[in-house]
């Protein structure tokens, strides 16, 4: 995933590339991997289905906020889904070329959490007083790409991410990590044969000793069958807060996605099929379980 023109929204994903890769070792093991079996020559040829995105759900913050960023680059913003048990909303964003990946932002409905997790949170939000986004000049990508790297509270104390981590990791994580790149996504059906569908690729990966999610197994299928995903655990890295303590705490993780042909152009030659013609979109179950790559059970799970 690398973009050669100038363009902000270029310079945005490439700079949130960069930062992403030079932290999650699982995306250069598995890239180099590629290149030395032949199935990619550079890390280019990856095609990048989705980048995602965590959020609060707090005043002049959350989807409302940071959609604007997208949707001022071209994207147009798609279904919505609803996790109850996790408490979350989330939408997807279509590209404005099939040379960009869709983007999923997803975001905590603060409100349903107990009165101290709330609390918690609002001690570090509250100080947010206007929308940042509306502060940005969008036309200016490095601008845009440094915000989105740049601490919108301050660092949290160990307490209170550790109390919030009891009630939702998914809290947890964005209090420390904000709007870090969540993960990217390696689009597999884009692979050449022997590494195309996700048992071949799943079993690549393994053989790298990297470990999967094995939260509703480690392919995740959409109810139609025509969407299915894998992803690997997020590695714990240290990370030291603001009263000194220092904390092993999940980052980022890749995903593995392999979008099926529709049922209408099954008979399409596969050389000749388009992006257009594969199943689009998520599913609200897969989804919910590719979250748990972050948590603590899958992280410790041997």
């Amino acid at each position: 995933m690398k973009f050669e023109e100038n363009k902000p929204l270029d310079i945005v994903l490439n700079d949130l590339f960069e930062h992403y890769r030079k932290n999650v070792t699982a995306v250069g093991q598995i890239t180099d991997a590629l290149l030395q079996k032949g199935v990619v020559s550079s890390q280019e040829d990856i095609v990048n289905d989705h980048i995602a995105f965590r959020t609060l759900g707090v005043p002049h913050l959350g989807i409302a906020s940071f959609e604007k960023i997208f949707l001022a680059y071209g994207y147009k913003k798609m279904d919505h889904y609803y996790f109850e048990g996790k408490k979350l909303d989330a939408y997807w964003f279509k590209p404005p070329g099939t040379d960009y990946p869709r983007i999923f932002v997803s975001e905590l409905i603060v409100s349903q959490l107990s009165e101290e997790a709330q609390a918690i949170i609002h001690k570090y939000t509250d100080g947010i007083t206007a929308d940042p986004v509306d502060t940005l000049n969008l036309e200016n990508g490095q601008e845009t790409a440094d915000f989105l790297q740049k601490p919108l509270w301050k660092l949290p104390s160990s307490s209170d991410y550790t109390r919030l981590l009891e009630e939702s990791e998914y809290a947890a994580w964005v209090i420390f990590n904000r709007y870090y790149l969540n993960h990217y996504t390696i689009s597999i059906h884009e692979l050449k044969e022997g590494y195309n569908t996700l048992e071949e690729f799943n079993n690549f990966v393994e053989g790298l000793g990297i470990k999967l999610n094995t939260s509703g197994g480690k392919i995740k299928t959409s109810e139609d069958g025509l969407l299915r995903q894998s992803s690997t655990v997020s590695a714990l890295y240290d990370a030291k807060f603001s009263d000194g303590v220092t904390l092993q705490i999940a980052g980022s993780y890749v995903e593995f996605a392999e979008r099926s042909v529709l049922p209408e152009f099954k008979d399409t030659p596969r050389d000749q099929i388009t992006a257009a013609q594969r199943r689009d979109g998520f599913e609200t179950n897969n989804a919910d379980k590719i979250f748990e790559s972050t948590y603590t059970t899958q992280i410790k799970n041997k």
